[in-house]
């Protein structure tokens, strides 16, 4: 019994050894076994973003691409050894890195305006040459990179400029280089009108056009920012008396001051600042812009009170020439002046006056002179008795009735623009006139009825 026992324990060990012998010698185990204790010696790191020294190079959104490529020889060439030892192996420092960069992108020398740091060969200022959470590789994003070489304080306006307001100064600069000053993308005007699509429709189609609009916005506008809105480099009229100091003279120096110019927009209550298809870049056709206002009663800063002149002209037929042409310009200055009502020359503002021809030098803009020069005539008025000037006779005395004591200067029911009604203080008398084929009377509160013939001479008590 123990004998069969021994011979199996023998058999047991025989086949336990042959099947260690079996797998000692199966064909590569111990080649194998070699190999990969070899590897981990002799075998550089797949990449150097892969290893365990620059990881944190693709860790970033945007990734320059030969980061991205493994391709870092591209860039930084070879060198030996550098893997297993870094310390010992360096690559050498990169001394002309816009020549390095242009040996990809194109250079930009070719531009007459180039931003400074293209210009100094520092491209790495504003992009990393690696990786960054910012498109482009930018160091920072949007303005935030500007602001590290150019002042912030242009922001600082109470309005800002859109593109400036968030961040995206290349929607109107080019970071490299440009063919205008100022490095801008387009010429001045275009630069603009990449976003002002209509006032570029306006302006290119309008008849008249402010000067500094067809030139450059900047005349008027702050790119970045300003205190005034619309980012104007000053206030309205102040701004305007930049270029138009006649006009800030004349309105300063005026004793009667247009009110449009005091309230409001002021200029731009009249004008449009860039273009119109109306003569001075009236908003508006001349008439329509001053009836605008002038459609209700105003009061004036002495207290008197301008009649709803739009009522005046729809109830009245007979307009005065001005009015006809649509021009009420033709008598009023509409900057200011120093004549009552901003007249343009002198006008007589009372009932009576001492003739003097100067009084009446706005009339005389029109009409003849000789009308208050000669007393008699057959040619010059049709307001005459027989060959007696009656106009004459009404002016030209030391207690003269001046042309507003018959006339309504705008508008009246009656030819000529009589007055239905003379106003005589506080108090409005009627004139009663009646108009015949050859002459007419009239019997005002002055006196009692006067009748006028131009062929046959009338007689008046």
């Amino acid at each position: 019994m123990i004998s069969v026992q021994m011979r199996r324990s023998n058999e047991n060990k025989i086949t336990i050894i042959l099947f260690i012998i079996i797998i000692l010698l199966k064909p590569g185990f111990l080649i194998n076994a070699v190999y990969s204790q070899e590897v981990q010696h002799l075998v550089d790191p797949p990449s150097c973003t892969a290893s365990r020294c620059h990881s944190d190079l693709i860790q970033n959104t945007f990734l320059h691409d030969p980061v991205k490529e493994n391709e870092c020889e591209i860039c930084h060439g070879e060198v030996s050894g550098h893997n297993q030892n870094p310390g010992q192996y360096k690559f050498k420092e990169i001394e002309e890195i816009s020549e390095l960069c242009y040996s990809c992108h194109d250079s930009f020398d070719h531009r007459p305006f180039i931003h400074g740091p293209v210009e100094a060969g520092e491209c790495t200022a504003c992009h990393s040459p690696h990786s960054s959470a910012y498109k482009y590789q930018l160091m920072y994003q949007g303005s935030d990179l500007c602001f590290n070489c150019h002042n912030r304080d242009i922001m600082f306006g109470k309005f800002v400029h859109g593109p400036a307001g968030a961040g995206g100064c290349q929607a109107c600069h080019d970071p490299h280089a440009s063919d205008y000053p100022k490095n801008l993308r387009y010429e001045p005007l275009e630069t603009c009108f990449m976003c002002h699509t209509d006032k570029k429709t306006e302006i290119k189609k309008a008849k008249v056009i402010h000067k500094p609009a067809a030139d450059n916005c900047v005349n008027c506008h702050n790119p970045h920012s300003n205190k005034s809105r619309y980012m104007l480099n000053d206030k309205v009229p102040f701004l305007c008396y930049g270029c138009h100091k006649k006009k800030q003279e004349n309105v300063e120096k005026a004793t009667t001051k247009h009110g449009a110019i005091m309230i409001g927009k002021s200029c731009l209550n009249c004008h449009d600042a860039h273009a119109s298809d109306i003569a001075n870049r009236l908003s508006r056709a001349p008439m329509d812009l001053c009836l605008g206002c002038h459609n209700k009663s105003v009061r004036t800063d002495a207290g008197e009170v301008l009649l709803n002149m739009k009522e005046l002209l729809a109830k009245n037929n007979y307009h005065h020439g001005p009015i006809k042409r649509k021009d009420c310009s033709g008598c009023h200055n509409p900057h200011g002046s120093d004549e009552f009502r901003m007249l343009k020359e002198g006008y007589p503002s009372t009932f009576y006056m001492s003739f003097k021809e100067e009084n009446y030098n706005l009339c005389f803009k029109c009409h003849l002179k000789s009308i208050v020069q000669e007393s008699t005539t057959f040619e010059l008025t049709n307001f005459r008795n027989g060959n007696n000037n009656l106009h004459f006779k009404h002016v030209r005395q030391e207690k003269g009735r001046t042309c507003r004591a018959c006339h309504e200067t705008h508008a009246s029911n009656f030819p000529k623009h009589i007055r239905e009604k003379v106003p005589f203080g506080n108090w409005e008398f009627p004139l009663n006139y009646i108009k015949t084929n050859t002459g007419g009377s009239c019997a005002p509160g002055c006196h009692g009825m006067k009748k006028y013939d131009r062929e046959e001479e009338a007689i008046s008590k």
